[in-house]
């Protein structure tokens, strides 16, 4: 097996077992697709898990700066010596979004919520945003098409996000300064109608659309959440494995 071969690989194992859903989704894009995806998913999921690394803000923050380190490294053709690194140098120009996705995760690292709205918005651009944007972009995505990608991207990081509250709150990391109803209720309507945009918006065609696919979940999640909030405290807030499977596959076959 050459170099390459191993590297995509590992890719795809590491998102197998550490964002099982978002492996599901590259599964149910086109075949040839996915050696483009597998290494943007893999950093991500380094990229994301860093700032747990230690319980001393500082340390993690440096496992954060090695990865910008190495993603400025890919971006001038250098494979960083990670597992990762040969499949990561065939997709440098998209990478180069994740360095974004870094240096927002440095808020992570420390026990500090999000003070309001906007600066959760402004996360979740910067995260699942870049992160939906550099998919697309591998996939052949035009560059008209980068607002309606982070839009989607940033509503789908939203569902993400209230999703993991509970654990969050779990490891005082609060998440948010206001989790009140009164509070989510209306990031939730405002996540649905970034969906809205980015669905009814024609910028995105032909393969790149398949960048959007791990969001499928995301319309589902937030309709819950403008209904019954409370179940964002409770750790409620999941579909049933049949919504899920049926939800993928409409989107894989419909678009999301």
């Amino acid at each position: 097996m050459s170099d390459l071969a191993a590297s995509l690989q590992a890719c795809a194992e590491a998102v197998r077992k550490g964002d099982p859903d978002r492996f599901a989704a590259t599964m149910a894009t086109p075949a040839p697709l996915r050696d483009r995806l597998w290494p943007l998913y893999a950093a991500n999921l380094e990229i994301a898990r860093a700032p747990w690394a230690s319980s001393e803000p500082m340390v993690s923050e440096m496992r954060l700066q090695w990865w910008i380190d190495a993603l400025e490294g890919v971006s001038e053709g250098s494979e960083p010596p990670h597992e990762i690194g040969p499949a990561l140098v065939q997709v440098a120009t998209p990478a180069r979004h994740l360095i974004a996705v870094a240096e927002a995760r440095r808020a992570d690292c420390w026990p500090e919520p999000h003070a309001d709205a906007p600066a959760l918005w402004a996360y979740l651009d910067q995260t699942a945003g870049s992160v939906y944007w550099a998919a697309a972009e591998a996939l052949g995505a035009e560059a008209q098409a980068e607002v309606t990608v982070r839009a989607f991207g940033a509503a789908a990081g939203l569902a993400a996000f209230l999703q993991a509250v509970p654990e969050l709150v779990s490891r005082a990391r609060a998440p948010l300064a206001d989790l009140s109803v009164n509070a989510l209720k209306p990031l939730a309507r405002e996540g649905l109608e970034r969906l809205d945009f980015a669905r009814k918006s024609r910028a995105l065609q032909g393969d790149s659309r398949a960048a959007l696919l791990p969001g499928w979940q995301a319309r589902a999640l937030l309709k819950r959440v403008t209904v019954a909030p409370e179940t964002v405290a409770k750790g409620g807030l999941e579909l049933s494995e049949f919504s899920r499977r049926a939800g993928l596959l409409r989107a894989a076959l419909r678009g999301v």
